[in-house]
């Protein structure tokens, strides 16, 4: 039986740790873990010296002909976003797709296999930054924004930098068994299912008019006092405005629902004190205006995909605290 063929594809201006991650959980000896010895190929589109980002100056083997054979294709990022990808490498994914290899996109490698169409009717996932960029480019393509990777069985893409180590450790699960995955999980020291995606890191800007007029004063009024009761109609009559002409102006101008928005905030206000203080869950639920811990719970668990205490124990400030050495220590 052969060894399984890993081909990774490097490109000048390439990051070193998204050209790592794949090179962390295929380009080792794993075998005392349960995993095979991988036949790892670092690609090009012509081989030859890559430079990174970061200065570095790294080797590529192989040219497009490494892909050829390969089980698994993986492409850790991508670069000149709304270029036209090389017709040779678009070609060399659609062979290797169509004889059967796993396609992999991390970050924004997900562009180059988009690109390739490989994702037309698909979800998918990529860096919450550029997923409205990815979006416009592939209107064919389902985005989703709020996860850590969306594998589609023959094509998996992965949300940025660190989700790469999520999905590859994902497709280690599917293609090799839980406990291998487990122990490299534990090897590389990394949780084996990171509770929630990345829905709980994107930024939500708020769309600000030049001058400071009575729908923006509403709006800011809102923000002031999330704790409290903001109907849609004492808004839009704080704006000076009907309440079908204040719907349509700020679908118009902020892009969705004022039930959406004031959910949006008040979650937003909810992340903040998780992080900076202490208080009790029943108080964050009350000054970010859910009412309820189990108010605010049910609304983490459908726009973060985790719970408040999780993002707590993940996110605040005390934990950073707490912890020194436990976060400082390597094996």
């Amino acid at each position: 039986m052969t060894d399984p063929i890993i081909a990774v594809l490097a490109f000048d201006g390439i990051s070193p740790f998204h050209l790592s991650v794949p090179c962390l959980v295929f380009g080792e000896d794993r075998t005392a873990l349960g995993l095979p010895r991988f036949d790892f190929r670092i690609c090009a589109v012509k081989a030859g010296p890559i430079h990174t980002e970061a200065g570095l100056t790294i080797a590529a083997p192989h040219g497009l002909e490494g892909l050829d054979g390969a089980d698994i294709v993986i492409v850790p990022s991508w670069h000149h976003l709304g270029e036209p990808a090389p017709p040779l490498l678009m070609e060399a994914l659609r062979q290797a797709h169509g004889r059967g290899a796993l396609i992999v996109g991390l970050c924004l490698g997900t562009f180059a296999i988009a690109a390739a169409g490989l994702l037309s009717g698909r979800r998918a996932a990529t860096h919450w930054a550029y997923s409205e960029q990815l979006q416009k480019l592939h209107p064919d393509v389902a985005v989703d924004a709020s996860v850590l990777y969306v594998d589609n069985g023959d094509v998996v893409t992965s949300a940025g930098v660190a989700a790469g180590l999520d999905c590859c450790l994902h497709i280690v699960r599917a293609r090799y068994g839980a406990e291998a995955a487990l122990r490299l999980a534990r090897q590389i020291v990394l949780s084996p299912h990171r509770q929630g995606g990345q829905a709980q890191f994107i930024e939500h800007p708020v769309t600000r008019s030049a001058d400071a007029d009575r729908f923006t004063q509403a709006l800011d009024a809102v923000r002031a006092a999330l704790g409290e009761t903001h109907s849609l109609d004492s808004v839009a009559e704080a704006a000076g405005l009907t309440r079908r002409t204040f719907t349509r102006r700020f679908q118009k101008s902020i892009g969705t629902s004022f039930g959406d928005w004031l959910t949006s905030q008040r979650i937003e206000l909810a992340q903040r004190l998780l992080e900076a203080t202490e208080k009790s869950m029943d108080m964050v639920a009350f000054e970010a205006g859910f009412g309820s811990a189990t108010s605010l719970r049910q609304h983490f668990a459908a726009r973060l995909k985790t719970s408040p205490a999780q993002y707590r124990r993940e996110f605040s400030r005390r934990a950073d605290q707490d912890e020194p050495i436990a976060r400082g220590v390597s094996h």
